[in-house]
């Protein structure tokens, strides 16, 4: 649900459907690209080198793939999981998109109650303090 506090702040309160938080965000829009190279040993010599710095973003692409490919291989599982075993859902509040606030919120319609409370409490004004602990960026 996404609201606006009386500052104009927008923030969106939504289930966490995974049990983590995911951690590498908007890595491939970053990666640099060098220009065009040609046949000569120069341009083999800049292109190792273009190589030599495009690495560690390419591994970081490489593990952002796999975390993605992980992620979609474990919703349906998580999801079964909990719909079967009664699992608790955690109820998050992102000031734009980064989190501000969490807590369990017990089942399906326990979060759906939270969510429009937590909403409710936003739209007035009354922000939660921050318990995320790892706000970088």
């Amino acid at each position: 649900m996404k609201v606006q506090d009386p500052t104009g702040q927008t923030w969106r309160v939504t289930r966490r459907w995974v049990p983590w938080r995911r951690r590498l965000k908007g890595v491939l829009p970053n990666l640099p690209t060098g220009p065009g190279l040609g046949d000569d040993p120069v341009s083999m010599v800049i292109g190792v080198i273009f190589l030599i710095i495009l690495i560690p973003f390419l591994v970081l692409a490489l593990v952002a793939a796999l975390e993605l490919l992980l992620l979609l291989l474990v919703i349906p599982f998580a999801l079964l999981a909990r719909a079967l075993f009664g699992q608790h859902w955690t109820v998050e509040a992102r000031r734009g998109f980064q989190i501000w606030y969490d807590e369990p919120a017990g089942d399906w319609q326990a979060s759906g109650l939270r969510i429009h409370a937590l909403a409710d409490a936003l739209r007035h004004g009354d922000i939660p303090p921050s318990n995320v602990t790892d706000l970088a960026e």
